[in-house]
């Protein structure tokens, strides 16, 4: 199976290129974003030696499909979604914080609150809870978005005294966070879900606060079985999930979680392929529809030509 690792386009007025941990964002004419879902696939802030055939089409079709359900909540970046691993949108200036919501206490946050920690970006945590229970209510625990390294838990005091984004402009991302979160919820639920966590990155285009990034899927959100949640927390049992934790529970499992001289476990075929199929099998239970692999010859030569089409249209 042919994965995208990277390109190396070169696109009509291209300005600027910049590749992240699994995206490839081309720069148009300086106002126009053509963001490539690559199949490379970070844990622990480290990108993995392999890439995972279709993850990117996954990523990419799933957060196009919670886009265009929340629009009518917060406008959003995207003009175009030209081929399976792409979109185009608008170019936003970001805000440098990620919105992080939880509804329940797992991953980091159960970390942290099993590590002793009662007090989360300023949030503070009623003694007593187990890993994975429901908070009493949803907590925003924002975190600054590193350009390089980790990003890091921040406090909506510490954001807004060092102004990292104004008092108006951080109210409003609360409420568009926990709107969003509502939805996604309610979504999640007709699907046989319970959406545990997630994260939202917003920026501005013509002075207006716009969702950006992609949404609810399981690179950037936590899910839980609606089905057996109660009865494995009565017995104290992991919860059936659907998320990325699983990669980041075999790198544990493996020793590694991207310290320094950890070294980043053999990615065979075989878990290569078990990746990439978790992958689909996440994308047709958040969906409720059947995945079509995007299969051809010249995967790269198909995405190059459904984005310069679309740039044609959009222009």
């Amino acid at each position: 199976m042919s994965a995208i690792k990277e390109t190396h386009f070169n696109l009509p007025g291209q300005t600027h290129f910049y590749k992240g941990k699994v995206r490839d964002v081309y720069t148009i004419n300086d106002k126009t974003l053509v963001m490539v879902v690559t199949d490379r696939i970070s844990a622990f802030d480290v990108v993995l030696p392999e890439p995972i055939p279709f993850k990117g089409q996954v990523l990419n079709q799933i957060a196009a499909k919670f886009l265009n359900a929340t629009q009518d909540i917060v406008p959003n970046w995207v003009l175009d979604v030209p081929d399976p691993s792409v979109t185009i949108g608008k170019i936003c200036e970001p805000f440098k914080v990620e919105m992080v919501i939880r509804g329940y206490l797992a991953g980091h946050a159960w970390r942290e609150y099993n590590a002793g920690k009662r007090l989360l970006c300023g949030v503070p945590l009623p003694e007593g809870l187990k890993e994975n229970d429901k908070l009493p209510e949803p907590i925003i625990t924002p975190t600054t978005k590193a350009a390089v390294g980790h990003d890091e838990d921040i406090s909506r005091e510490e954001i807004l005294k060092r102004n990292i984004v104004s008092e108006e402009d951080y109210v409003q991302l609360e409420q568009y966070t926990r709107q969003l979160f509502q939805r996604g919820t309610e979504m999640a639920a007709q699907r046989g879900l319970i959406l545990v966590d997630t994260k939202y990155e917003f920026g501005k285009a013509g002075g207006r606060i716009t969702l950006i990034d992609e949404i609810h899927t399981p690179d950037s959100s936590r899910y839980f079985y609606q089905d057996g949640y109660e009865e494995l927390q009565a017995e104290g049992q992991p919860q059936r999930q659907l998320s990325k934790e699983f990669v980041r529970k075999w790198l544990i499992e493996n020793g590694f979680q991207g310290k320094e001289d950890q070294v980043i476990p053999e990615m065979t075929p075989d878990i290569v392929n078990s990746i990439s199929e978790r992958y689909i099998e996440l994308y047709e239970h958040i969906t409720g529809e059947k995945f079509h692999k995007a299969i051809g010859e010249n995967v790269l030569q198909r995405v190059e030509t459904n984005i310069l089409d679309s740039l044609k249209r959009l222009n």
